[in-house]
């Protein structure tokens, strides 16, 4: 497998599970616009037909016939920084546009008529059945994007890359809120094992649509074997009450779990000096756990580490407080 860009490793603003959303396009004749935010990079069903043509799990318009191109708008689950895109052609092969280009806005509504658009990835050639990554170094605060496709075609996925950045000078000291929520600015930077599904879906909004939808660790085999996922938490807080969920987990599970916390000015958890939150608990199946008594530590972190014993799965950590 080709190593991605560093900038994949940020979570994907555009996600329709955290929020985002499809608004308009030109054209969708073929394949609806709304594939363009869905998880994964899209599935081919070889005889399926629709009463438009071939069924494509992406975004697809006709075939132009005069001059012009394509757009489509999506607008973000949250004002962020981009750091890059992954404009996917996934199963488009004979009808994927030849070239790109993005442009974004900051607006407070979605009333992007009036928006100014400001071009962050010039037009870029595509490549068939790919995924296409392309860089961005504007650092400017943006709330949506307009993917366009020249002249016409399809594009599977667009992911596009960044940071979530809340306005905190909204939030008081004395308002509860979740400082492990993606939607707020927290990420999960690092984990011994994510075999079976990604650390970030931990912090996603909602609860877990399935076993697939949280972070699940493999069978580990070695005794007393401990796993472990560390967040950077969306601000410096105090935590409250702690919610460890493992909906869906029925037979996998872990037996038990504790957290630790830091303060740090930086994400090297390598050297960080680990403090006991709460110390190991024992944990069930398919079911919210809610400590708040358990909470050990009452003073400012930035990080978290949550251990579980001696693996399995968990799908959501909520860690409520306030900011600092």
């Amino acid at each position: 497998m080709n190593k991605q860009p560093d900038f994949t490793n940020h979570l994907n603003v555009a996600a329709e599970k955290l929020g985002a959303k499809v608004l308009t396009c030109s054209d969708d004749f073929f394949a609806p616009k709304e594939n363009l935010i869905k998880p994964g990079r899209g599935i081919f069903i070889a005889d399926k037909y629709t009463e438009y043509g071939k069924w494509m799990d992406g975004w697809e318009s006709r075939r132009k016939r005069g001059p012009g191109y394509d757009w489509c708008i999506i607008k973000l689950a949250e004002t962020s920084i981009i750091h890059g895109f992954d404009v996917d052609t996934n199963h488009f092969l004979g009808n994927h546009p030849p070239f790109c280009s993005i442009e974004a806005t900051n607006i407070g509504n979605d009333d992007f008529d009036k928006a100014e658009w400001i071009e962050i990835c010039p037009k870029s050639p595509l490549n068939p059945g790919s995924q296409n990554f392309f860089g961005c170094t504007n650092n400017e605060l943006w709330t949506h994007v307009r993917l366009n496709i020249y002249p016409d075609g399809g594009v599977a996925r667009l992911k596009v890359y960044g940071e979530i950045k809340k306005d905190w000078r909204k939030i008081s000291k004395d308002d509860e809120i979740d400082l492990a929520a993606a939607l707020n600015g927290a990420k999960s930077i690092g984990c011994n094992d994510m075999f079976f599904s990604h650390m970030d879906n931990l912090l996603m909004p909602g609860a877990g649509v399935n076993m697939g939808d949280g972070w699940e660790t493999k069978r580990n085999r070695t005794p007393n074997n401990r796993d472990w996922v560390v967040i950077r938490l969306a601000h410096e807080g105090l935590i409250n009450r702690i919610i460890v969920d493992t909906k869906h987990f029925k037979g996998n599970y872990p037996d038990s779990c504790s957290i630790e916390a830091c303060n740090s000015n930086n994400d090297d958890y390598t050297k960080m000096q680990w403090k006991t939150v709460m110390e190991k608990s024992k944990l069930g199946p398919d079911q919210e756990h809610v400590y708040d008594k358990e909470i050990l530590l009452h003073e400012p972190i930035t990080h978290v580490r949550l251990n579980i014993f001696p693996d399995g799965g968990i799908s959501r950590l909520r860690l409520l407080g306030k900011i600092t």
